[in-house]
């Protein structure tokens, strides 16, 4: 975190820059009428004439007000307080540390209590604080010149309910830092990222208290993993499996299981893409990051539950020992696989690791996570991840986490009619449909591993990289995933 967010009395500060929060409306609260008076009405003066009036992702700023020390006053729209959600406080947070991103003193943001919000305090300053942990991400590790300023190094949020606040922070931080590794993960150049170095990075997770194992192709070839290991056969990096488990409850309770692709570049192989836009594959492992990043952020809050994260990770390389379009190759689950094109491999890796999953920890329900189908982005471009599910109470409540969380979800079909479109006279199944509903079969092709357990798949093609930027995320990577299957746990299953 580039800087630290502390939390206050509700005062106004003294010194360095305010941040001053303003309801819609043109209404300034007690403080801000105070400092009003102070300025000798600079603050009504200048919100007039910029015809200011506190809508949410507004601002104002004031250099240097006369009356005071401060170095400048900042006002952000809030918007209506009624109204807010806390996605909305996240992104007024992130709003306001984007007004003063080049700034090098010290912070201070001013909530006032909003008596017509449906938030306490504590927690409008807590999500707030968020928002800017958030904003504040920049993955800069490679540049050795005109690197970004530094953030302030120090922030406070003046609120009326300081401990509550930092009770709720804390715990929203867990989540926030879970997000921000996997923002990491996916902006990673795939150089680095290879599959033995994520498998690496991952084991760090030990330091929480998450018990990692990395299995080697060795040890997926003696398991029957001809799925996942065809696909990165012609990679000079092996391919790994990482199995990240957390205990937060009592051993009998059966565990949730969450399983990410990670293809840490896909060139397509034989079936190889076109070179425009290749750079991006290497954010072919989001879904894996997002598993990471959830396990970290579990495992950091302490989560009562019991938790497995599954991650298969391979490189996808057209070498001379590539798989071939046409080869049948079979699957841990003793199925056969004719593989028509080489880059539709997500599903392959999906297809072993969903397996060893339901076959080994005998789980709850599934969810996966993959960057799957380009076709996802024609339906539901970059607002929403695709999601199919064979359980109604499991999608109904993805859905409802997802939209207060702001990470979106979209119910897709999948159907018998759409299962055949998988069907092919050389082995059990193709691994493409055809042109038409191209992520349905793609889902209907994971279902068949799923053994009947309650299962969500998640294609996140469009809101794991290249995403919108927001008042939160100014990054390529953003990360998507974490916050809502945190949410999902501790709501549901915790």
């Amino acid at each position: 975190m580039p800087f630290a967010v502390a939390f206050a009395n509700l005062k106004l500060p003294q010194k360095g820059t305010l941040l001053l929060a303003v309801k819609k409306g043109r209404a300034l609260g007690a403080l801000g009428r105070d400092l009003d008076k102070k300025t000798g009405g600079a603050l009504t003066r200048a919100m007039k004439t910029s015809k200011f009036e506190g809508g949410a992702g507004s601002s104002m700023e004031l250099l240097a007000p006369a009356g005071t020390d401060l170095d400048r006053i900042v006002l952000i729209g809030l918007g209506d307080p009624a109204k807010l959600t806390a996605t909305d406080l996240e992104k007024f947070g992130g709003t306001a540390l984007g007004t003063v991103e080049k700034a090098t003193g010290t912070l201070t943001l001013v909530l006032e209590q909003l008596a017509d919000a449906p938030f306490k305090a504590g927690e409008i300053a807590a999500r707030a604080g968020i928002g800017m942990v958030l904003r504040a991400y920049t993955f800069d590790r490679y540049k050795t010149k005109s690197k970004p300023a530094k953030k302030a190094a120090r922030l406070t949020v003046a609120t009326a309910e300081t401990a509550a606040a930092r009770r709720m922070f804390d715990e929203l931080d867990a989540v926030a830092q879970g997000t921000l590794l996997a923002r990491d993960l996916v902006n990673e150049p795939s150089n680095i990222l290879t599959p033995p170095e994520f498998a690496r990075r991952a084991k760090q997770l030990t330091k929480l208290g998450v018990k990692v194992e990395v299995l080697s192709e060795a040890q997926m070839k003696k398991l029957g993993m001809g799925s996942l290991l065809g696909v990165g056969q012609g990679s000079e990096h092996p391919s790994q499996m990482v199995v990240m488990q957390w205990q937060g409850a009592a051993k009998s309770k059966k565990p949730l299981a969450f399983i990410g692709k990670g293809v840490c570049f896909d060139t397509g192989g034989i079936s190889i893409k076109p070179s425009a836009g290749m750079e991006d594959m290497k954010g072919d492992m989001g879904g894996a990051a997002a598993v990471t990043g959830l396990m970290h952020a579990l495992a950091t809050r302490k989560a009562k539950a019991n938790v497995v994260g599954v991650i298969g990770l391979v490189e996808n390389m057209p070498d001379g020992k590539a798989q071939r379009p046409g080869d049948i190759v079979t699957s841990m689950s003793g199925q056969t696989i004719e593989v028509l094109n080489t880059d539709a491999e997500g599903r392959l890796v999906l297809a072993d690791a969903m397996w060893y999953t339901q076959d080994r920890f005998k789980p709850r329900f599934m969810i996966d996570l993959a960057t799957l189908t380009g076709a996802i982005l024609i339906a539901l471009g970059q607002e929403y991840a695709g999601m199919f599910a064979n359980d109604d109470k499991l999608a109904d409540q993805l859905t409802e986490i997802g939209n207060a969380e702001g990470e979106k979800v979209w119910r897709m079909p999948i159907c018998d009619k759409f299962d055949k479109m998988i069907d092919t006279p050389n082995a059990d199944m193709k691994n493409i449909g055809g042109r038409y509903a191209g992520s349905s079969t793609a889902a209907q092709f994971l279902q068949r591993f799923t053994n009947k357990v309650p299962w969500v798949h998640l294609d996140i093609a469009g809101t794991a990289m290249g995403s919108p930027k927001t008042a939160i995320s100014k990054s390529w990577a953003s990360g998507y995933g974490v916050r809502l299957l945190d949410r999902l746990v501790k709501k549901h299953y915790e």
